[in-house]
Order: C-alpha cells, then sequence, then structure tokens
C-alpha cells in the first residue's frame, strides 16, 4: 500500500495534470518534476503509474510518460459517458433514495450551489460537481459514484473554459427541475431534464477545447479556474 508521502505527490502531480500546468502531449521531464516537488524520483514514478492507471498521463515504454493529450474527440466521449452515468444515477436514485436523503440534497443545492455570481470558476464548477455527485451517491451504488469521480477530474478543465464562457442560468434552473423531479419520484422527467443538462454538442466541445489550448500556451495567460463570475 502506498505510504502518506506517495498518496502526496499522487494528489499534487494530479491536480497539474488536472489543470494542463503540463501541457497536453509534452514529455515528462521526471528529473525536473522531482526538484520541483522536492521528492525522489521512486515516490513520483509510483504517483505517475498510478495516475497512468486513471488515463491522466500516457506511459510509453522507452520513451516515459507524457502528459494526456486535449482532443475534442476524447472529450466528447467523456461528456458522453458522463451522461450515461449520470441518467442511470438520476433513475436510480428517484427509486431508492429516502424522502430525508432527497430534502437533504435539497438543501444542499440550495444553500450552496444555485448563486455562484463572485465565486472563481473552480468553486462554481466543485458546487455543480458537488450536486451531481450528490445524486450519484443517492444511486447507491459505489463503482457508479467512483467512476463519475474520476470522469469529473479529467475533464474539470474543459468545465472550467465552459463555465467562463457561458451564461449559468440555465444550468441554475436546470438544477433545480432535476430536483424537483427527484422529490416528486418522476424519474423520467427527472432522467430527460438531466440528459439535456450534460449533453454536449461536439462543435461545443471544440470550442471549448480551441480556448482551453489558447489558455494553456498563452504567454502569461490568466489561471482560467480563477476567474471571477461577475453574474450568473
Amino acid at each position: 500500500m502506498a505510504g502518506p508521502r506517495v498518496d502526496d505527490i499522487y494528489e499534487r502531480v494530479k491536480a497539474m495534470a488536472v489543470s494542463f500546468r503540463l501541457r497536453p502531449g509534452d514529455r515528462l521531464n521526471e528529473v525536473a518534476l522531482s526538484k520541483e516537488l522536492g521528492v525522489s524520483r521512486t515516490p513520483l514514478r509510483e504517483a505517475l503509474n498510478r495516475l497512468v492507471a486513471e488515463k491522466m498521463f500516457d506511459f510509453r515504454p522507452g520513451q516515459g510518460f507524457f502528459c494526456r493529450a486535449l482532443d475534442a474527440k476524447s472529450v466528447f466521449d467523456l461528456f458522453e459517458l458522463r451522461q450515461i452515468i449520470e441518467v442511470a444515477a438520476v433513475r436510480s436514485a428517484c427509486a431508492t433514495a429516502t424522502d430525508e436523503e432527497l430534502q437533504a440534497l435539497q438543501d444542499e443545492l440550495y444553500a450552496t450551489g444555485i448563486d455562484i455570481t463572485g465565486l472563481t470558476v473552480e468553486e462554481a464548477v466543485n458546487r455543480d460537481e458537488a450536486f451531481h455527485l450528490g445524486i450519484a451517491r443517492l444511486s447507491g451504488n459505489s463503482e457508479l459514484f467512483e467512476t463519475l469521480c474520476r470522469i469529473n477530474e479529467r475533464i474539470r478543465y474543459i468545465r472550467w473554459i465552459s463555465m467562463s464562457l457561458d451564461r449559468v442560468q440555465r444550468s441554475k434552473d436546470e438544477h433545480k427541475r432535476v430536483m424537483q423531479a427527484l422529490l416528486e419520484r418522476d424519474e423520467n422527467s427527472a432522467a430527460e431534464v438531466l440528459s439535456r443538462h450534460i449533453a454536449k454538442r461536439m462543435d461545443q466541445v471544440q470550442d471549448a477545447v480551441r480556448h482551453g489550448i489558447s489558455n494553456i500556451y498563452m504567454e502569461g495567460s490568466e489561471d482560467i479556474s480563477a476567474r471571477i463570475i461577475e453574474k450568473a
């Protein structure tokens, strides 16, 4: 079992991968990264191998570790998978969650997830993820929940981009409608609204990826996750 040191390195490097501080497609310089983190290469490699298993990095025999690509088709596939998983989750939650659990989810949504004006993009996306993960948790299927967590990590950068570009009023209204359908145990309505809420067209994904790549490679560009949402 990995010790706390490896776990810490894993979390730090994963955060760099999620935010594309390590540029997509670049070969990882293990020596430079180990110096930057102040760690030896052995625990760093163990952390990297865990991240390869989670598809946050690629490993090529004889060449080393490479930062994950940022291409529209891969991102689109992940959003499509997210849609399938979350629709299954909301149907299950409608059938199996207790009234008390659903009420608690609604209370949390209205306490922390509706008004995101003044938050950073990262904070707003975190709140959005929390609501969706709350539904997944109420499905009672731990594997579904863990899978959604991993998908979220792999698309989080694109969600930051989308949040910074899009008007979010529609998103907030759809959260309310999903929640109402859950409280009414209206499985079909909950699934329909949630499916539309998550779905991304390829052109939308391509646009977000284009903006994301521009942000990554623009010299001195602002950290997209730290931008403030002025009006939501």
